[in-house]
């Protein structure tokens, strides 16, 4: 990692990821932690500060930290959850710290996946088909479909047997055996039709929208792995420079009205058509690979919200890959690869979810912990 003198702005407070920290760092951004007291992450040498996950109010927590500063810190966030958290709470954080965000009510449409649906419909953004499931198989929608939890997974969904995030229907039967599982549970769901093709088919749109409505940067990408195979977590990813992905992503930015961070999911048909699958409003585990690739999306944000001068303005470079090496492993080899084709071409990936040469203590403090727990089982 290159890094820059040090930033004499604020730190960042970080509701994230060591990604997130570590895009920062190569502008020269200093990170504090809303982390539990014994993760890793605080052990990076970018990290100069704590705030305790597990309080009993994390807004709390954020809030006295903020209170004896000489200047309202920026706050990044890279989850579903952290976005929920400081958009439930935007007025009384907005009092103590500097943050972008979305509109309220286009949060919670993009968070409830029934929602989305309903406001892609009225947009007409390119999503596959969709209807709720209403207690009945004829939903007039072509199989095979996925079915996800509406507005989102909770304990219910394991409950009833259903371990999957989303689920795989092929025919009336199926969706009939899924019916019987969520009814008298609560559970809300819809199901889409299910464009088909690998997880590698799946392209994305990462942007950051300023205040006055322009595209201050932008980067596309495609997914390598995942796991499981089908439906699964990233486990290997790479930039791409691709014209089609950036235009449908500024497409849709225009038709939400959007300002803020997003990630927009395509999914590519055998035709070359892009289906828009989610849109998230916020960071991601992406924010260090494109960083490395030449758009690092958090410092742009940091210096709008500190107002200090953006970083010179570029174009992203393809073919920086991320990878979570124990997971992504363990997916090459089900795919087919050697542990020697895999580990040749993951020593060749310029950023991961662990090890950082420049940046050792996170990693090694996770394997010593890890050590000591196995020998205390």
């Amino acid at each position: 990692m290159i890094l820059r003198a040090r930033n004499r702005g604020p730190a960042a407070v970080v509701l994230g990821r060591i990604d997130l920290v570590r895009a920062l760092a190569r502008a020269g951004i200093a990170s504090v932690v809303v982390a539990p007291l014994e993760d890793p992450i605080r052990h990076s040498r970018h990290v100069t500060g704590i705030v305790d996950a597990d309080a009993p109010s994390v807004v709390d927590a954020l809030v006295q930290h903020a209170a004896p500063l000489a200047e309202p810190p920026p706050l990044f966030y890279d989850s579903d959850r952290a976005l929920m958290l400081v958009s439930r709470n935007r007025d009384r954080l907005a009092r103590s710290h500097r943050f972008v965000i979305p509109a309220a009510e286009l949060v919670e449409d993009l968070l409830d996946k029934g929602r989305f649906q309903a406001l892609a419909d009225r947009l007409e953004l390119p999503v596959p088909r969709a209807r709720p499931l209403a207690g009945d198989d004829d939903i007039g929608l072509r199989f095979p479909l996925v079915v996800k939890a509406s507005p989102h997974r909770d304990r219910r969904w394991e409950e009833a047997g259903l371990s999957s995030k989303v689920l795989r229907v092929d025919d009336p039967a199926a969706l009939r055996d899924v019916l019987a599982r969520i009814d008298g549970t609560g559970i809300e769901a819809i199901a889409q039709e299910l464009i088909a093709g690998p997880e590698e088919r799946i392209e994305s749109y990462h942007v950051y929208v300023d205040g006055d409505g322009a595209v201050a940067g932008e980067f596309t990408g495609r997914k390598i792995r995942t796991v499981p195979r089908e439906f699964g977590m990233t486990t290997a990813l790479v930039t791409t420079d691709d014209a089609d992905v950036a235009a449908a992503g500024r497409e849709v930015i225009e038709r939400l009205g959007f300002q803020g961070v997003a990630k927009l999911d395509f999914k590519r048909a055998a035709d070359g058509r892009l289906y828009l699958l989610e849109v998230n409003a916020r960071f991601t585990l992406w924010a260090h690979a494109g960083a490395v690739a030449g758009v690092n999306l958090p410092a742009i944000v940091y210096a709008d919200l500190t107002r200090r001068p953006r970083p010179p303005a570029a174009r992203a470079r393809a073919g920086v890959r991320w990878i979570w090496p124990s997971a992504d492993a363990a997916a090459a080899r089900e795919g087919g690869i050697s542990r020697l084709s895999w580990l040749l071409w993951a020593l060749r990936s310029e950023t991961n979810s662990s090890f950082a040469l420049s940046d050792p203590a996170p990693y090694l403090a996770r394997r010593l912990r890890d050590a000591v727990g196995r020998r205390a089982g």
